[in-house]
């Protein structure tokens, strides 16, 4: 039983602020985590140092196996996700609800009363995702077209919809049972 314990302790990752020298292995993260859209370094090094309290890093046996990007956007009570990287050998510990239900109750989001992100039709992981989040706060999820293929990308790039998912205060209450349920 203690075997079992400390074996699942082992292969919980541990969630933080990222910092700049992080960036490449988030840029890494991401590269290695198809088919998400890949952002130049740079663009990761910002995020973790500019961004750094509305973005987490999960790391387990010393790499970087899960990262959340986001921000709290400008006049409005949204929090909205820019993307969600889970490394392959951190898949089903429920890491990407973990680090959602993390960045949720962080002081820097507490103004929040909804959390947004986008998501193609076809991108099923991340609808999963974020319906189990909606469901696991007892918030309601909507979407609706908001970048559209032809309007916004040229037709190079699928439509984005916008999810919006209500945060209940109850949200708050809901983090310790989180990492138990799959992605």
């Amino acid at each position: 039983m203690q075997n079992e314990l400390d074996m699942k302790k082992a292969r919980t990752p541990k969630l933080r602020k990222p910092n700049a020298e992080d960036g490449a292995a988030i840029w890494q993260l991401i590269r290695d985590c198809k088919p998400l859209d890949e952002n130049s370094l740079y663009a990761n090094l910002i995020q973790a140092d500019h961004f750094r309290d509305t973005c987490v890093v999960a790391e387990m046996d010393g790499d970087i196996v899960g990262w959340i990007s986001g921000h709290m956007i400008p006049a409005q009570d949204a929090f909205f996700v820019w993307q969600v990287a889970v490394s392959p050998k951190a898949r089903g510990l429920g890491l990407g609800k973990t680090m959602l239900m993390e960045l949720v109750n962080r002081d820097e989001t507490e103004d929040a009363k909804t959390l947004k992100t986008t998501i193609t039709r076809d991108n099923d992981a991340s609808w999963g995702l974020f319906r189990s989040f909606a469901n696991h706060v007892g918030g309601d999820l909507s979407d609706a077209p908001h970048f559209t293929k032809d309007a916004h990308f040229d037709g190079a790039h699928d439509t984005e919809h916008m999810v919006t998912i209500t945060l209940p205060k109850t949200c708050l209450l809901y983090t310790s049972d989180a990492a138990d349920e799959e992605d």
